[in-house]
Protein backbone atom coordinates (compact mmCIF):
# COMPACT_ATOMS: atom_id res chain seq x y z
CA UNK A 1 0.00 0.00 0.00
CA UNK A 2 1.41 3.38 -1.05
CA UNK A 3 1.27 5.83 1.88
CA UNK A 4 1.25 8.75 -0.58
CA UNK A 5 -2.08 7.41 -1.84
CA UNK A 6 -3.32 7.09 1.74
CA UNK A 7 -2.31 10.71 2.39
CA UNK A 8 -4.45 11.85 -0.52
CA UNK A 9 -7.42 10.01 1.01
CA UNK A 10 -7.02 11.49 4.52
CA UNK A 11 -6.38 14.98 3.14
CA UNK A 12 -9.43 14.80 0.89
CA UNK A 13 -11.63 13.85 3.85
CA UNK A 14 -10.37 16.77 5.98
CA UNK A 15 -10.40 19.24 3.06
CA UNK A 16 -13.87 18.27 1.80
CA UNK A 17 -12.83 17.89 -1.83
CA UNK A 18 -10.18 16.33 -4.02
CA UNK A 19 -9.36 19.70 -5.56
CA UNK A 20 -8.56 21.22 -2.17
CA UNK A 21 -6.60 18.11 -1.19
CA UNK A 22 -4.50 18.53 -4.32
CA UNK A 23 -3.85 22.19 -3.52
CA UNK A 24 -2.73 21.34 0.01
CA UNK A 25 -0.45 18.56 -1.19
CA UNK A 26 0.86 20.43 -4.22
CA UNK A 27 -0.52 17.84 -6.66
CA UNK A 28 -2.18 18.27 -10.03
CA UNK A 29 -5.92 17.43 -10.00
CA UNK A 30 -5.46 14.42 -12.31
CA UNK A 31 -2.68 12.98 -10.13
CA UNK A 32 -4.77 13.48 -6.99
CA UNK A 33 -7.65 11.52 -8.52
CA UNK A 34 -5.33 8.79 -9.77
CA UNK A 35 -3.79 8.30 -6.34
CA UNK A 36 -7.17 7.91 -4.71
CA UNK A 37 -8.27 5.46 -7.41
CA UNK A 38 -5.04 3.52 -6.94
CA UNK A 39 -5.70 3.19 -3.21
CA UNK A 40 -9.26 2.02 -3.81
CA UNK A 41 -7.98 -0.52 -6.34
CA UNK A 42 -5.41 -1.82 -3.87
CA UNK A 43 -8.03 -2.21 -1.14
CA UNK A 44 -10.70 -3.53 -3.49
CA UNK A 45 -13.36 -1.16 -2.12
CA UNK A 46 -14.72 2.31 -2.84
CA UNK A 47 -13.70 4.74 -0.08
CA UNK A 48 -15.45 7.94 -1.18
CA UNK A 49 -18.60 8.95 -3.00
CA UNK A 50 -17.42 11.92 -5.04
CA UNK A 51 -19.00 14.44 -7.37
CA UNK A 52 -17.62 17.61 -8.93
CA UNK A 53 -18.74 19.60 -5.87
CA UNK A 54 -18.50 17.32 -2.86
CA UNK A 55 -17.46 13.98 -1.47
CA UNK A 56 -18.56 11.72 1.35
CA UNK A 57 -17.24 8.60 2.99
CA UNK A 58 -18.61 5.22 2.06
CA UNK A 59 -19.14 2.74 4.93
CA UNK A 60 -15.83 1.13 3.93
CA UNK A 61 -14.19 4.55 3.94
CA UNK A 62 -15.44 5.24 7.45
CA UNK A 63 -13.97 1.93 8.60
CA UNK A 64 -10.62 2.57 6.94
CA UNK A 65 -10.22 6.25 7.94
CA UNK A 66 -8.75 5.80 11.46
CA UNK A 67 -6.27 3.23 10.13
CA UNK A 68 -5.35 5.61 7.31
CA UNK A 69 -4.64 8.41 9.79
CA UNK A 70 -2.44 6.06 11.80
CA UNK A 71 -0.49 5.01 8.70
CA UNK A 72 0.16 8.62 7.65
CA UNK A 73 1.10 9.81 11.13
CA UNK A 74 3.36 6.85 11.81
CA UNK A 75 5.25 7.41 8.57
CA UNK A 76 5.62 11.12 9.28
CA UNK A 77 6.85 10.43 12.80
CA UNK A 78 9.39 7.89 11.53
CA UNK A 79 10.70 10.32 8.91
CA UNK A 80 10.91 13.14 11.44
CA UNK A 81 12.89 11.00 13.88
CA UNK A 82 15.26 9.82 11.16
CA UNK A 83 15.84 13.34 9.85
CA UNK A 84 19.12 14.78 11.04
CA UNK A 85 18.59 17.85 13.17
CA UNK A 86 21.39 19.55 11.22
CA UNK A 87 19.17 19.58 8.14
CA UNK A 88 16.75 21.88 9.89
CA UNK A 89 13.01 22.20 9.40
CA UNK A 90 11.46 21.40 6.04
CA UNK A 91 8.13 21.46 4.24
CA UNK A 92 5.17 23.83 4.36
CA UNK A 93 4.31 25.17 7.82
CA UNK A 94 0.78 26.55 8.11
CA UNK A 95 0.52 28.92 11.08
CA UNK A 96 -2.47 30.91 12.32
CA UNK A 97 -1.79 33.91 14.59
CA UNK A 98 -3.74 36.92 15.89
CA UNK A 99 -3.39 39.98 13.67
CA UNK A 100 -1.63 42.39 16.06
CA UNK A 101 0.58 39.73 17.65
CA UNK A 102 1.50 38.25 14.29
CA UNK A 103 2.49 41.63 12.88
CA UNK A 104 4.61 42.58 15.89
CA UNK A 105 6.16 39.25 16.89
CA UNK A 106 5.83 36.65 14.14
CA UNK A 107 6.56 38.44 10.86
CA UNK A 108 9.97 39.67 12.12
CA UNK A 109 10.92 36.01 12.72
CA UNK A 110 10.17 34.87 9.18
CA UNK A 111 13.32 36.03 7.35
CA UNK A 112 15.62 34.41 9.91
CA UNK A 113 13.66 31.16 9.94
CA UNK A 114 13.65 30.88 6.16
CA UNK A 115 17.34 31.76 5.94
CA UNK A 116 18.31 29.15 8.56
CA UNK A 117 16.03 26.47 7.05
CA UNK A 118 16.28 26.53 3.22
CA UNK A 119 13.75 23.70 2.83
CA UNK A 120 11.10 25.43 4.97
CA UNK A 121 8.09 27.30 3.59
CA UNK A 122 5.66 29.29 5.76
CA UNK A 123 2.00 30.10 5.10
CA UNK A 124 0.94 32.67 7.71
CA UNK A 125 -2.74 33.35 8.41
CA UNK A 126 -3.41 36.55 10.34
CA UNK A 127 -6.78 36.18 12.07
CA UNK A 128 -8.22 36.68 15.53
CA UNK A 129 -10.49 33.64 15.12
CA UNK A 130 -9.31 30.13 15.95
CA UNK A 131 -9.69 28.05 12.78
CA UNK A 132 -10.58 24.39 12.62
CA UNK A 133 -7.00 23.16 12.59
CA UNK A 134 -7.83 19.74 11.16
CA UNK A 135 -10.24 20.92 8.47
CA UNK A 136 -7.92 23.72 7.29
CA UNK A 137 -4.71 21.71 7.50
CA UNK A 138 -3.21 24.20 9.97
CA UNK A 139 -0.11 22.87 11.73
CA UNK A 140 -0.06 25.36 14.56
CA UNK A 141 -2.13 28.23 15.95
CA UNK A 142 -0.92 30.89 18.37
CA UNK A 143 -3.70 32.27 20.53
CA UNK A 144 -3.88 34.81 23.36
CA UNK A 145 -6.82 33.81 25.50
CA UNK A 146 -8.18 31.83 28.40
CA UNK A 147 -8.56 28.63 26.43
CA UNK A 148 -11.70 26.56 26.72
CA UNK A 149 -11.53 22.81 27.13
CA UNK A 150 -11.23 21.11 23.76
CA UNK A 151 -9.73 18.18 21.97
CA UNK A 152 -6.83 20.37 20.83
CA UNK A 153 -3.45 20.29 22.52
CA UNK A 154 -2.25 23.57 24.00
CA UNK A 155 1.20 24.51 25.27
CA UNK A 156 1.63 27.77 27.20
CA UNK A 157 4.47 29.90 25.84
CA UNK A 158 4.25 32.93 28.14
CA UNK A 159 1.96 35.09 30.23
CA UNK A 160 0.30 38.02 28.50
CA UNK A 161 -0.11 40.92 30.95
CA UNK A 162 -2.65 43.57 29.98
CA UNK A 163 -3.30 47.18 30.93
CA UNK A 164 -6.33 49.50 30.85
CA UNK A 165 -5.48 52.63 28.87
CA UNK A 166 -6.98 55.80 27.44
CA UNK A 167 -5.73 58.74 25.39
CA UNK A 168 -4.90 61.98 27.25
CA UNK A 169 -7.56 63.97 25.37
CA UNK A 170 -10.25 61.47 26.39
CA UNK A 171 -9.25 61.72 30.06
CA UNK A 172 -9.17 65.54 29.90
CA UNK A 173 -12.73 65.55 28.59
CA UNK A 174 -14.27 62.71 30.60
CA UNK A 175 -12.07 62.41 33.70
CA UNK A 176 -10.12 59.41 34.99
CA UNK A 177 -11.96 56.45 36.58
CA UNK A 178 -10.51 55.63 39.99
CA UNK A 179 -11.89 52.08 40.35
CA UNK A 180 -13.18 49.37 38.02
CA UNK A 181 -16.76 50.17 39.12
CA UNK A 182 -16.42 53.66 37.63
CA UNK A 183 -15.90 52.22 34.16
CA UNK A 184 -19.68 52.11 33.85
CA UNK A 185 -19.59 55.91 33.51
CA UNK A 186 -17.14 55.81 30.59
CA UNK A 187 -17.03 54.74 26.96
CA UNK A 188 -15.23 51.40 26.95
CA UNK A 189 -13.89 49.75 23.80
CA UNK A 190 -14.36 45.97 24.07
CA UNK A 191 -14.04 43.25 21.50
CA UNK A 192 -17.30 42.22 19.89
CA UNK A 193 -19.27 39.92 22.15
CA UNK A 194 -17.55 41.02 25.38
CA UNK A 195 -19.80 42.56 28.03
CA UNK A 196 -17.40 42.35 31.02
CA UNK A 197 -13.72 42.79 31.85
CA UNK A 198 -12.18 40.63 34.56
CA UNK A 199 -9.92 42.09 37.28
CA UNK A 200 -8.07 40.83 40.32
CA UNK A 201 -9.08 43.00 43.29
CA UNK A 202 -7.41 42.16 46.62
CA UNK A 203 -6.80 38.63 45.37
CA UNK A 204 -10.43 38.15 44.35
CA UNK A 205 -11.57 37.83 40.73
CA UNK A 206 -14.23 40.38 39.76
CA UNK A 207 -16.19 40.64 36.53
CA UNK A 208 -17.00 44.28 35.78
CA UNK A 209 -19.86 45.09 33.42
CA UNK A 210 -18.95 47.56 30.69
CA UNK A 211 -20.68 50.59 29.24
CA UNK A 212 -19.94 50.97 25.54
CA UNK A 213 -21.17 52.28 22.22
CA UNK A 214 -18.36 50.77 20.15
CA UNK A 215 -17.08 47.24 19.62
CA UNK A 216 -14.61 45.72 17.18
CA UNK A 217 -14.09 42.23 15.82
CA UNK A 218 -10.34 42.91 15.88
CA UNK A 219 -8.22 44.13 18.80
CA UNK A 220 -6.48 46.56 16.45
CA UNK A 221 -9.81 48.30 15.99
CA UNK A 222 -10.03 48.85 19.75
CA UNK A 223 -6.40 50.01 19.85
CA UNK A 224 -6.78 52.52 17.02
CA UNK A 225 -10.03 53.92 18.43
CA UNK A 226 -8.42 54.30 21.85
CA UNK A 227 -5.46 56.19 20.35
CA UNK A 228 -7.94 58.51 18.63
CA UNK A 229 -9.55 59.39 21.96
CA UNK A 230 -12.64 57.24 21.52
CA UNK A 231 -12.64 55.65 24.96
CA UNK A 232 -10.95 53.21 27.36
CA UNK A 233 -9.44 49.95 26.15
CA UNK A 234 -8.02 46.79 27.72
CA UNK A 235 -4.94 45.90 25.67
CA UNK A 236 -1.89 43.68 25.85
CA UNK A 237 1.11 45.41 27.38
CA UNK A 238 3.37 44.48 24.46
CA UNK A 239 0.91 46.19 22.11
CA UNK A 240 0.79 49.54 23.91
CA UNK A 241 4.12 49.88 25.77
CA UNK A 242 5.53 52.20 23.08
CA UNK A 243 2.33 54.27 23.04
CA UNK A 244 2.58 54.74 26.81
CA UNK A 245 6.27 55.69 26.73
CA UNK A 246 5.51 58.27 24.03
CA UNK A 247 2.57 59.71 25.98
CA UNK A 248 -0.02 58.68 23.38
CA UNK A 249 -1.86 56.51 25.93
CA UNK A 250 -2.12 56.69 29.72
CA UNK A 251 -2.38 53.58 31.95
CA UNK A 252 -5.21 53.68 34.48
CA UNK A 253 -4.34 52.31 37.98
CA UNK A 254 -8.03 51.72 38.89
CA UNK A 255 -7.29 51.58 42.61
CA UNK A 256 -4.76 48.78 42.28
CA UNK A 257 -7.10 46.43 40.41
CA UNK A 258 -5.15 44.39 37.87
CA UNK A 259 -6.63 43.03 34.65
CA UNK A 260 -6.79 39.28 34.36
CA UNK A 261 -3.53 37.92 32.93
CA UNK A 262 -4.17 35.52 30.10
CA UNK A 263 -1.67 33.27 28.34
CA UNK A 264 0.02 33.08 24.97
CA UNK A 265 -0.61 29.53 23.76
CA UNK A 266 0.65 27.27 21.01
CA UNK A 267 -2.26 25.09 19.89
CA UNK A 268 -1.78 21.82 17.99
CA UNK A 269 -4.29 19.51 16.30
CA UNK A 270 -2.75 16.28 17.66
CA UNK A 271 -0.39 14.88 20.29
CA UNK A 272 0.94 12.10 18.06
CA UNK A 273 3.65 14.13 16.40
CA UNK A 274 5.21 17.56 16.79
CA UNK A 275 7.19 17.87 13.59
CA UNK A 276 10.58 19.60 13.29
CA UNK A 277 9.08 22.55 11.41
CA UNK A 278 6.66 23.19 14.28
CA UNK A 279 9.34 22.77 16.94
CA UNK A 280 11.64 25.17 15.08
CA UNK A 281 8.95 27.83 14.88
CA UNK A 282 7.97 27.46 18.53
CA UNK A 283 11.60 27.70 19.66
CA UNK A 284 12.14 30.91 17.68
CA UNK A 285 8.93 32.47 19.00
CA UNK A 286 9.65 31.45 22.59
CA UNK A 287 13.13 33.00 22.33
CA UNK A 288 11.66 36.27 21.04
CA UNK A 289 9.06 36.36 23.81
CA UNK A 290 11.77 35.69 26.37
CA UNK A 291 13.82 38.66 25.17
CA UNK A 292 10.97 41.10 25.78
CA UNK A 293 9.54 39.53 28.95
CA UNK A 294 11.86 41.33 31.40
CA UNK A 295 11.27 44.69 29.74
CA UNK A 296 7.50 44.21 29.79
CA UNK A 297 7.58 43.24 33.45
CA UNK A 298 9.61 46.34 34.27
CA UNK A 299 7.18 48.49 32.30
CA UNK A 300 4.22 46.92 34.07
CA UNK A 301 5.66 47.42 37.54
CA UNK A 302 7.55 50.69 37.21
CA UNK A 303 7.61 52.69 34.02
CA UNK A 304 3.91 52.59 33.25
CA UNK A 305 2.85 53.94 36.63
CA UNK A 306 1.54 57.50 36.19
Amino acid sequence: MNTDDVLVFTTAVSAGSLAEAGRRLGLAPMLTSRRLSSLEATLGVRLLHRTTRSLSLTPEGETFLPFAHALVENQAEAMARLRSETRGAAGLLRVSVPVAFGTKFVTPLVPGLLSANPDLRIALELTDALPDLVATGTDLAIRIARLRDSSLIAQKLADNPRVVVAAPNYLEERGTPATPDELVNHDCLPLRGATHWTFQVDGVERHVRLSFRFTSSNIEGCHATCLAGGGIALLSLWNVADDIRQGCLVPLPLGGARPETIGIWAVYPTTRLVRPKVRTFITALRDRLGKVADLLEQDDNDRLSP
